[in-house]
């Protein structure tokens, strides 16, 4: 059974950072492309970074420069470095793992920016 567990979501004031946390198990954790994504109220999910099995990201413009994604593949783990938040980075961030059509989610984690 395939899970993945976020961590290290929270409250932070504006200008601040946070780094988030997904821990993957019952993958086949090297193969597959790593992201993240947010929804915030009354918006769509949107994607924030991802990084494929080769080590390739690509990011939303929004977070450029200020996020920062990285995997660990012996530790089975991804990972999403927050700085400069800003309260419109205010979501619930979800982790993803994608391989070809097979697509498994977290169940999110909330992170609140505050001005």
């Amino acid at each position: 059974q395939v899970q993945l567990v976020e961590s290290g979501g929270g409250l932070v004031q504006a200008g601040g950072s946070l780094r988030l946390s997904c821990a993957a198990s019952g993958i086949m954790f090297g193969v597959v492309t790593m992201g993240w994504y947010r929804q915030a109220p009354g918006k769509q999910r949107e994607l924030v970074a991802a990084i494929t099995s080769g080590g390739t990201t690509n990011y939303a413009d929004s977070v450029k420069g200020r996020f920062t994604i990285a995997r660990d593949n012996a530790k089975r783990t991804a990972s999403l470095q927050m700085n400069s938040l800003k309260p419109e980075d205010t979501a619930v961030y979800s982790c993803n793992a994608r391989h070809g059509v097979r697509v498994y989610w977290g169940q999110g984690t909330q992170v609140t920016v505050s001005s």
